[in-house]
């Protein structure tokens, strides 16, 4: 079996980003954190998430985030997958966030995508149907 455990995601500062994802993912929790040196530079980092998976944040970012519009090679987005997403985007909406793009029209999905606090986009979607022939169709 293979899944994914963590991101690890280098941010401009820690307490914002677990704001956008506390908000987001109520039933997570900081895992751990402290202090280390990073190829001689000193960070924070703090994990948060669950049992099973957690994202890493370090705080020893330095620059604006590649552009989301652009063609710099980089991350584009990742993606979680909820069972309610207008609570979910209640939740980040009360924590000060707003929807930065709405998903492509599907009926068998919805989906909107957030840019979190270290300009990180971060799509979250809901599937409308368990069939995954009907959640992978690329031709709608």
């Amino acid at each position: 079996m293979l899944y994914l455990e963590h991101l690890n995601l280098v941010v401009q500062d820690i307490p914002s980003t677990l704001n956008f994802y506390q908000a987001a993912f109520p039933h997570w929790q900081v895992r751990g954190g402290g202090e280390a040196l990073w190829y001689g530079k000193p960070r924070n980092w703090l994990h948060f998430g669950d049992e099973y998976q957690y994202l890493t944040f370090n705080d020893d970012g330095v620059g604006a985030n590649r552009d989301l519009s652009g063609h710099q090679v980089g991350l584009a987005h990742f993606a979680f997958v909820t069972s309610n997403l207008s609570t979910l985007i209640e939740r980040l909406a009360k924590a000060g966030f707003e929807i930065a793009k709405d998903g492509a029209d599907s009926v068998h999905r919805n989906n909107v995508y957030f840019v979190d606090p270290s300009g990180y986009e971060v799509e979250f979607v809901e599937y409308l149907t368990d069939i995954p022939k009907e959640r992978n169709c690329y031709d709608e």
